[in-house]
């Protein structure tokens, strides 16, 4: 008779292939690389062998799966999560949160944004959000989450004040494909790119992935909105080595007044 763990246990195998194949490993790769037998992986692919809590941990960390698919992984070989997951703003993510809200204050007067891994705002200093304030067109358009993306992709929304919009656009486009390569697990970023697309007056050949574009960790952001015009330098960060999931997934965009106008402006916004 086939319990209910049985079957559980037994979605392991596919899940340590399917890791190992989106990393271009072979099995004696990762034997190599995780001081395991090549033998051993192919009894565990094959549900031959069942692997040890351990062994679950070190193959994940060896082939650099996110903290979020290691938790899949220990429960479909019947061990309990590893990594906590604490959402930001709910008090139990400690640490987490007050560095954060540190990080928003010094950085004043310059906007700064956080953001989980499909862009969508999770919290912002006051300069960011007077900075959207000032660059959305039809604030009725507005949906939550915000999605920092979109934002800039709508046309009722931030992309009207985008100077050399297409440009911008075609950047960012070419980031998130190149992501969700790197991240296939993240199912979020393939609809973000779907709904990106879809927006009028997004060119239909850019729904052909375009890897000759800039790689460069940051962008340049032009804005203007009548007589305001403000040019930034945006870089997205994220923590190093965390060990919570919440922290892994966090993305936090910081912008950096590039001329004294932009410099000026920002000051005066923040005292508004």
């Amino acid at each position: 008779m086939t319990t209910k763990n049985d079957k559980t246990i037994g979605v392991f195998p596919a899940l340590l292939k399917y890791w190992r194949s989106s990393k271009g490993l072979s099995q004696l790769d990762l034997g190599l690389a995780a001081d395991v037998s090549a033998r051993h992986i192919s009894f565990l692919e094959t549900g031959r062998a069942k692997p040890s809590r351990e062994m679950v941990l070190t193959l994940a960390a060896t082939l650099e799966v996110p903290m979020r698919e290691q938790n899949t992984m220990l429960s479909a070989a019947g061990f309990q999560a590893a990594f906590e997951e604490s959402p930001l703003g709910t008090g139990k993510s400690g640490p987490i949160d007050r560095v954060i809200d540190r990080m928003l204050a010094k950085h004043e007067p310059y906007p700064m944004v956080v953001m989980d891994s499909g862009y969508d705002l999770i919290n912002s200093n006051l300069s960011a959000q007077r900075l959207i304030q000032r660059f959305i067109a039809n604030p009725m358009a507005i949906k939550q989450p915000l999605n920092l993306y979109e934002m800039l992709f709508h046309p009722e929304l931030a992309r009207p004040f985008v100077k050399d919009w297409e440009a911008l656009g075609h950047q960012l486009l070419s980031r998130i494909n190149r992501e969700s390569i790197l991240r296939p697990y993240n199912s979020r970023l393939g609809l973000l790119l779907e709904r990106l697309l879809s927006f009028e007056g997004v060119p239909a050949e850019w729904r052909v992935p375009d890897f000759s574009q800039s790689t460069e960790p940051f962008l340049t952001l032009k804005l203007q909105n009548n007589d305001l015009e403000l040019n930034f330098l945006t870089i997205i960060t994220a923590f190093s080595a965390p060990q919570n999931i919440t922290a892994e997934e966090i993305l936090i965009e910081t912008l950096f007044p590039v001329d004294d106008a932009t410099e000026q402006a920002c000051q005066t916004l923040n005292q508004q």
